[in-house]
C-alpha cells in the first residue's frame, strides 16, 4: 500500500493551486487584451504603408507626366512653357492649380493618380477634363520646376503648415529658409514629394526643409488646390 501512497501524494504536489489557476488565468486574460489591441493597430500601420506606396506611384506618374509633355512642347514643363500665356496668368494669379494637371490629362491617363489615399479631404473623380476642381487634387503645382534643375518641386503632398498654421489652398510663395513642417493629417508628419526629374522623395519632418532648401531658388512657388 506504500507505494500507492506515495504516487497519490505526488500526484497531489504536481496538482495546481487555486492561486495558480488565477494567475495563469489572468496571463490569459492579458495576452487575449494585448491581440485584441495588436489587431487594430497592425492593421493601421498596414494601411499606411499601403497608403503612402500607393501616392509615392501617384507622384511618380505625374512626374513621368511632366516629362511626356515637355518631349511634346519644346522640351519644357506646362509651367514654364506657357508662362507668357494671359490664361496661365490669370490661373497662377488665382491660385488654382486645376487647369495645369488638365494640361496634362493625356499624359495622367487616371484621375485617381491625382488624390492620395491618405487624404479625407480630397477625393478622386472619374474625368480628368470635365468636372476636375480643386476637390480632386491632393497634391501641389510646383511652378518653379525645370528640367536643368533637378531638384526643384514639381509635385508632391499639400498638407504644410508654416510656423504652425496650415497652408491655405492657393498660390504660396514659401521662401527657403520658411519655417516649413508637415501637418499629421497624411502621413504621420511626413510627406512625399516629386522632383523635377520625376524621382520621388519620402521626406520625414526634419527633412522637409533641407529639400526646400536644395531646390536652388530663393522663393518656391507652389499652387495649393
Amino acid at each position: 500500500m506504500k507505494p500507492q501512497q506515495d504516487r497519490h501524494a505526488n500526484r497531489h504536489c504536481a496538482a495546481l493551486t487555486r492561486v495558480d489557476v488565477l494567475v495563469l488565468l489572468g496571463v490569459v486574460v492579458v495576452l487575449f487584451l494585448v491581440l485584441l489591441w495588436l489587431g487594430p493597430y497592425q492593421e493601421a500601420r498596414l494601411r499606411a504603408k499601403v497608403a503612402r506606396i500607393v501616392c509615392i506611384q501617384n507622384l511618380r506618374q505625374i512626374g513621368v507626366a511632366h516629362w511626356i509633355w515637355r518631349a511634346d512642347h519644346d522640351n519644357q514643363f506646362p509651367a514654364s512653357a506657357l508662362i507668357t500665356n494671359a490664361s496661365m496668368r490669370g490661373w497662377i494669379a488665382a491660385g488654382n492649380a486645376v487647369p495645369f494637371f488638365q494640361l496634362m490629362s493625356n499624359e495622367l491617363f487616371s484621375p485617381k493618380v491625382l488624390v492620395c489615399p491618405a487624404d479625407r479631404d480630397h477625393v478622386a473623380t472619374a474625368n480628368l477634363t470635365n468636372g476636375l476642381s480643386a476637390k480632386n487634387i491632393s497634391y501641389f503645382f510646383g511652378l518653379d520646376a525645370t528640367d536643368t534643375n533637378a531638384q526643384s518641386l514639381l509635385s508632391g503632398d499639400d498638407n504644410f503648415e508654416i510656423s504652425g498654421v496650415p497652408v491655405k489652398p492657393g498660390l504660396v510663395e514659401i521662401p527657403t529658409n520658411a519655417p516649413l513642417s508637415w501637418t499629421a493629417a497624411r502621413h504621420n508628419f511626413a510627406g512625399n514629394i516629386s522632383l523635377a526629374d520625376s524621382s520621388v522623395q519620402q521626406v520625414t519632418q526634419s527633412d522637409l526643409r533641407r529639400a526646400l532648401m536644395q531646390t536652388g531658388v530663393a522663393t518656391n512657388r507652389l499652387l495649393i488646390p
